[in-house]
């Protein structure tokens, strides 16, 4: 499971040019869903995303969490996050889910996120989104578990 997560000042997606989530301060997390994942994986990758420290204290350090902060977390279906790039001029997808089962991972994490974090919002997976976010630094991790 792959995590590209950026720190926002707000965000929002759209499908069909209708807003279907966003958010304020917090972070966007592209997800990619693995053929190797598993739900325990769920909580680990869920862990990092809340208490990972991004944010900044009082002194400027990066020493607070998305916990900390009680911001929003919106959570984007990315599948190309695990292309394989390391050949030739076109990416390969071999190591990524088929389309049914990464749909039904990202469903199942998006419903523990939500059980867990009420600030989560969520895109639709295989929809066309238009992602839009502030990016706050630019402040971006890559996140794998």
């Amino acid at each position: 499971m792959i995590a590209l997560i950026q720190r926002t000042t707000k965000a929002h997606i759209l499908v069909d040019k209708e807003t279907i989530a966003e958010i304020s301060q917090g972070i966007v997390a592209l997800i990619c869903m693995e053929n190797t994942d598993i739900e325990t994986h769920f909580e680990k990758m869920l862990h990092k995303l809340l208490n990972y420290r991004i944010f900044e204290d009082q002194e400027g350090k990066m020493n607070l969490s998305l916990n900390n902060i009680n911001g929003g977390l919106l959570l984007v279906p990315q599948f190309t996050l695990a292309a394989n790039t390391s050949k030739g001029l076109r990416p390969s997808f071999s190591n990524v889910c088929s389309p049914d089962i990464a749909k039904e991972k990202f469903s199942k994490f998006c419903a523990l996120a939500l059980q867990k974090f009420p600030h989560t919002r969520h895109g639709h997976f295989g929809a066309n989104m238009q992602v839009t976010l502030t990016n706050d630094g630019p402040v971006t991790f890559w996140l794998k578990v």
